[in-house]
């Protein structure tokens, strides 16, 4: 049996700035049926680098704002469309369905913060990007793990 592809990315982020450029080269990667796990603690910029993904995809003066009382956003992009998830106040996997799982799984592109509560739902394939402090006040770090097919589309992200 052959283990899955993974591949990591770090990439350090000097600002706010840095991290809606990384959002707009994820976001030029993604395709119908793809998921972005985003991780990192509260204050992160995990959705800022939503925002910023979701601006880029679509309409850059589209208000983008947090799911986390909605728990989900939905937009149309040429892409395909997105589903920006805020997993946060969720028990369980089983409140995901609720929320629409399986219609952004056949044909959407799902941006998922806080995706430990989807238990067995997290796909394999996917990519997971978490952002963390860095030694500076608006500094992050990305660390950037492609799953399956997302190993190979990694490459294209690193900063020249």
């Amino acid at each position: 049996m052959t283990a899955p592809r993974q591949q990591t990315l770090v990439i350090d982020l000097k600002d706010e700035a840095a991290t809606a450029d990384l959002a707009r080269r994820v976001g030029s990667l993604l395709r119908a049926g793809d998921m972005v796990a985003l991780r990192g603690d509260l204050g992160a910029g995990k959705t800022a680098f939503a925002r910023a993904l979701i601006q880029a995809l679509g309409d850059p003066d589209d208000e983008v704002p947090s799911p986390t009382f909605t728990l989900v956003q939905t937009y149309d992009t040429p892409a395909a469309p997105v589903w920006h998830f805020d997993l946060y106040r969720l028990s369980g996997p089983d409140e995901v369905i609720e929320l629409g799982w399986d219609e952004v799984r056949a044909d959407g592109i799902a941006l998922v913060e806080w995706p430990d509560r989807l238990g067995s739902l997290l796909p394999p394939e996917r990519l997971d990007i978490a952002l963390s402090f860095g030694p500076e006040a608006t500094a992050r770090r990305a660390t950037l793990t492609g799953h399956g097919g997302w190993a190979g589309r990694l490459g294209s992200l690193e900063q020249p």
